[in-house]
């Protein structure tokens, strides 16, 4: 008994870092990169996320409510994730650099 209950302790450690993983990166995502990749919104799946993060860490793995939070974060890194991933920038916020800077450098309008 006691290595099922070693089992069940690191199944539901994984499930908390796992929905902690998809919900710190859902927050560094852009909010227009869901709007371009055709998901739900940044708000709607940062809520979505945080819930499967608090319900792994209240309730029991064997009970329903970390299975939901489990498939909402498989959705998420399943579908969601690889969407805005493969938009220009990979869908982070842009650090340094103006909003005129082209692929080959800052654009100076013909100049």
């Amino acid at each position: 008994m006691q290595g099922f209950t070693g089992f069940m302790w690191l199944l539901s450690t994984a499930l908390i870092i796992f929905s902690g993983f998809a919900l710190v990166d859902a927050a560094t995502r852009r909010e227009d990169a869901y709007r371009a990749a055709d998901k739900k919104t940044k708000p709607f799946w940062l809520i979505v996320l945080a819930l499967a993060f608090v319900v792994n860490l209240i309730f029991n793995i064997l009970s329903f409510l970390p299975i939901i939070g489990l498939v909402a974060t498989i959705v998420y890194m399943v579908d969601v994730r690889p969407a805005l991933r493969g938009l220009p920038g990979g869908g982070r916020s842009r650090r340094g650099g103006s909003s005129s800077d082209g692929p080959y450098g800052p654009y100076n309008g013909g100049r």
